[in-house]
């Protein structure tokens, strides 16, 4: 096994993202058209419940020396960057992504560590997890345009994207396979605070503080955190999985059940390509909201009675189907289902509710009579 350097940031190299010129194993434009045909082998294959992580570790560990790399950073969107990096880092990259987590499944294979699926999560000590791709909609989107739109994505620079906008750092890992080039990803989170803006930096350099000669220096988390690997993820880390991709497993199920119930008991539309489940999507207040409502107590008619006594714009179609064009339509129809409405009976304005309690029974009789 090789040594794990030190931690190090980019900014100890004293050389920028710009200045630098990427130097992988093979010439650059030979690494995009080998990337290019290795895609498709990397991840678009169907998950495989037979997926062995500790396999996988054992192979990568025999043909480490045999694996290029390639830094790509993203932004808040998903949206990927790719990022140049120095000869010299070539090797903390690959000591710092891949072989910290190989490393870690290698040898606490042996001390009891078990791969269980996401679903089964419990915080358990010596688990990691796995979860299908495709079900992670944002880490879907974001290997898919490595994958399939790499021409087009944009190298990356402070001046031009701002770092501030950035979410996170994934590398991309390439090797012989049997039946061509073949890829995995190791990602990571990156805090704003992560960064250093070389105008406000320092670096110190033996005694004496110089200016720091970067555009921006960052420090690479230490810590296994997320692999994508043949059409899994496989999750060290669950919280920085799920901040990194924003994803809440036990949310998606309360709001997966939620729009069944409300599509089985109101007749919706949507437009094409839209549904109720992508628009409950990361709404987790008004998830919370919906657990709270009896779901089909008050009828479709009453609904649209209701919305009309209101004067609110919610539309039906010729087959009386309640229109849900946005997320706009969706709050509306949730508060009005929580009757979130009301005019008051002294000034006779509308007012929307934000938050109501609901009042005990009274006792006796009004003090007035």
């Amino acid at each position: 096994m090789e040594e794990k350097p030190e931690e190090q940031t980019v900014a100890e190299t004293t050389e920028t993202m710009e200045e630098v010129e990427a130097q992988p194993v093979v010439e650059e434009e030979k690494a995009e058209e080998t990337v290019e045909e290795a895609a498709p082998v990397a991840s678009n294959s169907s998950s495989d419940n037979r997926f062995d992580v500790f396999q996988w570790a054992n192979n990568i560990d025999e043909i480490k020396n045999n694996v290029s790399v390639e830094l790509f950073l993203f932004n808040k969107n998903y949206s990927p960057y790719k990022v140049r990096y120095s000869e010299g880092l070539t090797q903390t990259v690959k000591a710092m992504f891949m072989l910290e987590a190989v490393e870690f499944v290698v040898k606490e294979a042996d001390k009891g560590l078990e791969c269980r699926d996401y679903e089964m999560s419990d915080g358990e000590d010596k688990v990691i997890y796995k979860i299908p791709l495709e079900k992670v909609e944002r880490a879907e989107s974001l290997i898919h345009l490595i994958e399939h739109e790499y021409k087009d994505i944009a190298y990356f620079t402070d001046n031009e994207y701002e770092f501030k906008r950035i979410k996170g750092i994934v590398a991309r890992f390439t090797y012989p396979g049997n039946e061509g080039p073949e890829s995995f990803y190791i990602a990571k989170n990156l805090a704003a605070g992560s960064a250093l803006k070389g105008k406000l930096s320092w670096e110190l350099n033996g005694e004496s503080f110089e200016p720091l000669t970067a555009d921006v220096a960052i420090k690479v988390p230490e810590g296994n955190e997320t692999a994508i690997v043949d059409g899994n993820i496989v999750i060290f880390n669950q919280s920085k999985f799920e901040k990194l991709f924003q994803y809440d497993f036990k949310q998606q199920l309360i709001s997966e059940q939620k729009a069944k119930e409300l599509e089985e008991a109101y007749k919706l539309s949507f437009p094409e390509g839209l549904t109720l489940n992508a628009l409950l999507e990361d709404k987790k207040p008004l998830v919370k909201k919906l657990q709270n409502i009896e779901i089909g107590a008050m009828k479709q008619d009453e609904l649209l009675d209701y919305a009309d006594n209101m004067q609110l714009e919610l539309m039906t179609d010729d087959q009386g189907q309640i229109i849900i064009m946005d997320d706009k339509d969706l709050g509306m129809f949730v508060n009005l289902l929580n009757e979130d409405y009301f005019v008051s009976p002294v000034n006779g304005k509308r007012y929307e509710i934000k938050s109501k309690k609901l009042l005990d029974e009274p006792e006796g009789e009004p003090p007035r009579g």
